[in-house]
């Protein structure tokens, strides 16, 4: 859930603080050639922005099955194109990953997460189609591409891999040696992205990884920057009740006169929702948040000075909301947002739902829930609590389909990896915010959690917004000199790479 990625939480939570204005110097570490690397980063612009809307051209969509294939040869071949000597498709239980690895015959090697999936798209409600990447004028932002995977996840990485282009095309060497691990599933819980990073050949690599981290875009409207240190783990699912599994109500969908003598699946599913809730809407399932850590002192006191710069009107605008859950203020409502577990109703379905009325009594509905989790919750326990609470409560023959999801993630704020984001930042002209960890998701387990136990972060100047939504964009060419562009945003990427290679 990206860092985004990763993703519209970042933009929501991050500062909105004034910054300086963009830097005059962004590399850290000059490599060979000198200013050639930036020269050959304005000289590719055109070439980078076009790789990014080939990718998001090409619809790559896990939970429709559509264009897959092909979207995963695309990965494939980009990361030859950027010189990944070693290019391989993972097969899964489901979408396939890659695995690719640049020897740069450095000290150092570094891991990369990407996604190469998307979310759904429904051009009605676009103002641009979501798969024509075209380059549109948003007004207070300047020239943006817009699309579905514009800046999740496709923008970014495609900045990363300009950034690579940028480097080889000087006549210079990337400074680390990198691992790259892919998925297309990120978008539908990554249910098989831990068999692509256990298969031997993998796991070898990354254990040979300093960290692991994954592009984004990390400034909001305003040019802040947001450091975050993990994310919530989830449990996607669906719940299913039907009067075949209940053994009450229509065994099909029948005449609603027919609700007088036979039981609805429908009011049975709401009767069970209502239980995994309390009257205030917070988590009643019994013992999900049992294996709950507070938030330490360290962590807390990092929320107070982020609380303290971030901008709790710019945060509501941009959630197009008026007030927070329970009436609560500002600060309080930040570590709700941050720590403590949650039950989401993504979707509820049952029976008719087009123009008009239809007088039946459906025999089936079903409810998509999202569970977001904190450390030290995980998947697994939270799963087994939601089926013994049903149970428990007489509702053992509501189906319970978890289709994805994984264990929170946590990294040190002293880790190298994240030691180096804050110095690039800095020497940029940003003053970051260290955030305890995003209230979304991304699969960040699989390297933090053993067996690797490897530091995990997200890194990236630029900004882009609209995941999982209409008009979802990423910024070309700025119009506001605190935000950076497609070449700022591919400079920062450089500079975080010679970082890297340097850092104590």
């Amino acid at each position: 859930m990206a860092p985004a990625s990763r993703r519209e939480f970042v933009s929501a939570a991050a500062t909105t603080m004034a910054v300086l204005s963009l830097p005059r110097r962004v590399l850290s570490a000059d490599p060979p050639g000198g200013g050639a690397v930036p020269s050959e980063i304005a000289k590719r612009h055109l070439e980078g922005v076009q790789r990014l809307q080939e990718w998001v051209r090409q619809p790559s969509i896990a939970a429709e099955n559509r264009g897959m294939n092909e979207g995963c040869e695309l990965m494939m071949r980009f990361a030859r194109e950027a010189g990944f000597q070693s290019v391989a498709r993972v097969p899964t239980d489901g979408q396939p990953g890659v695995f690719a690895t640049l020897d740069a015959g450095a000290p150092r090697t570094y891991g990369l997460y990407f996604m190469y999936d998307v979310k759904q798209a429904d051009p009605s409600e676009w103002s641009s189609p979501p798969f024509e990447a075209a380059l549109v004028d948003k007004p207070g932002f300047g020239k943006v591409v817009m699309g579905r995977g514009a800046v999740n996840q496709k923008g970014p990485e495609a900045a990363f891999l300009a950034a690579l282009h940028a480097i080889r095309g000087a006549g210079a060497r990337v400074p680390v040696n990198l691992v790259l691990v892919a998925e297309g599933e990120e978008e539908i819980g990554s249910p098989h992205f831990r068999q692509v990073v256990r298969r031997p050949e993998v796991a070898a690599a990354l254990a040979k990884c300093a960290g692991v981290f994954m592009p984004s875009t990390s400034q909001d409207p305003d040019g802040g920057v947001t450091v975050s240190l993990g994310a919530k783990g989830v449990v996607e699912l669906e719940l299913v009740s039907s009067g075949e599994k209940w053994g009450r109500g229509p065994r099909k969908d029948v005449h609603s006169s027919n609700r007088a003598r036979l039981d609805s699946p429908s009011f049975h599913l709401v009767q069970a929702l209502a239980t995994l809730v309390n009257a205030d809407g917070d988590p009643a399932i019994d013992g999900f948040a049992d294996a709950v850590r507070p938030p330490s002192a360290a962590e807390k006191a990092m929320l107070d000075a982020a609380a303290a710069r971030i901008s709790e009107e710019t945060t509501k605008r941009s959630l197009s909301a008026e007030r927070w859950a329970h009436d609560l203020p500002w600060r309080a409502s930040l570590d709700r947002f941050l720590f403590t577990p949650t039950v989401n109703i993504e979707g509820l379905v049952a029976g008719y739902t087009g123009p008009g009325g239809k007088t039946v009594l459906p025999h089936r509905a079903v409810a998509k829930l999202d569970l977001r989790l904190v450390p030290d919750m995980t998947y697994d326990g939270a799963v087994a609590a939601l089926k013994a609470h049903l149970a428990k409560r007489g509702f053992g023959d509501i189906e319970v389909n978890p289709s994805g999801g994984y264990d929170p993630t946590q990294t040190s704020a002293d880790a190298a990896i994240v030691r180096a984001e804050m110095n690039v930042y800095r020497r940029a002209g940003y003053d970051p915010i260290l955030w305890p960890r995003n209230a979304g998701s991304y699969p960040g387990y699989v390297f933090t959690a053993d067996p690797l136990r490897l530091p995990a972060a997200h890194f990236g100047l630029g900004h882009g917004a609209g995941a999982h939504a209409p008009d979802e964009y990423l910024v070309i060419e700025s119009s506001n000199p605190k935000v950076a562009g497609w070449d700022g945003a591919v400079r920062s990427f450089v500079d975080y790479l010679y970082e890297l290679a340097t850092i104590a």
